[in-house]
């Protein structure tokens, strides 16, 4: 019993020691423990730098994110602009208004509805000339001539870029070099420019000349030509450098027009033969023996036929239209 009490005591006395020595001695904490220390209350600093250092990239491509989301959106209402009835008949050349073209079309309908009823047609055939004729006519005239009128544009743009070039290269400002493309280009491009000096001398900008000769034309190749100016409008540089640049990156979009026209010129043969060939054998069928089809025109069942046929007709050239019509 007495030597078990003389442990604890000896145990409980070197316990005491042992402290008091720590305290006088400067008994802090240990090195090890001072790291470790330093390590915790660091580490939220090196967190909080790498988050600032990750947080600045993801501000940046937050905000390419939005200005690409503008563009986008800026492009998606200039698109529907463009494709607006009294922007389509700019885009042909043609001085009509939306009124007067809404009165040629019911005019053409009355004309077709008035032929079909004559002809003493069934009153779906007689519908259907109508509504083709009074919508479909008229529209498809006026889509032709503008993309007709735009292929003419794009095709002597180039040529006129390169007179802006040559014009600023011996000292002429850009307006005199846009007078002088209006004064001798052809075709649309002297109407198009003529109307843009106007603009710019009645006190629009450049760029707001431009934005409005893009409503008339919107083609990739003049969205280039106002970027371009309105660039180094802002940040200076050498203009005609930069225009040369633009002029051989248009002339070889040209190019890469044609190649592909080319190539594509099998395929776009095949589907006018394929498309055209259904109706030219029920004409010929029709003027040599009209007996044989008079009865796809009386009869209700013959008419259902065609009806069906020309639906059919009509979803095989859109697929066709898609597969040749290549975008770049």
């Amino acid at each position: 019993m007495n030597l078990v009490l003389l442990i604890v005591v000896a145990v409980l006395g070197f316990a005491a020691v042992a402290g008091v020595g720590l305290v006088f001695a400067g008994g802090g904490p240990s090195a090890r423990m001072v790291k470790r220390t330093q390590s915790i209350t660091a580490a939220p600093q090196r967190t909080d730098r790498t988050a600032r250092g990750r947080a600045a990239p993801i501000d940046a491509g937050q905000r390419r994110k939005q200005i690409l989301k503008s563009l986008k959106e800026q492009e998606r209402i200039q698109r529907q602009a463009s494709v607006t009835l009294a922007a389509r008949l700019q885009q042909a050349g043609l001085n009509a208004t939306v009124p007067q073209f809404w009165i040629v079309s019911g005019v053409i309908g009355a004309v077709a509805l008035a032929a079909t009823l004559l002809l003493r047609a069934n009153i779906l055939i007689c519908a259907g000339a109508t509504f083709a004729a009074a919508f479909g006519l008229p529209r498809w005239i006026v889509g032709f001539l503008a993309k007709r009128r735009t292929a003419k544009f794009t095709a002597a743009f180039a040529d006129a870029i390169d007179i802006v070039v040559r014009g600023i290269r011996s000292g002429l400002p850009v307006g005199d070099c846009l007078k002088i493309i209006a004064r001798e280009s052809p075709q649309p491009l002297s109407a198009e420019f003529s109307r843009l000096v106007e603009n710019l001398a009645m006190g629009l900008t450049m760029e707001q000349g431009l934005e409005k000769m893009y409503e008339r034309m919107p083609t990739s190749e003049l969205r280039f030509f106002t970027i371009v100016l309105a660039i180094q409008s802002k940040t200076g540089g050498n203009l005609a450098e930069a225009l040369a640049n633009l002029s051989t990156v248009l002339r070889a979009r040209k190019l890469m027009r044609e190649k592909i026209k080319a190539l594509s010129s099998e395929a776009t043969a095949s589907a006018f033969i394929i498309g055209s060939l259904p109706p030219s054998v029920m004409l010929l069928i029709t003027v040599t023996t009209p007996s044989y089809m008079k009865l796809m025109f009386t009869d209700n069942r013959g008419q259902l036929m065609l009806l069906g046929g020309a639906i059919w007709m009509s979803m095989g050239i859109f697929v066709m239209r898609r597969m040749i019509n290549f975008k770049f």
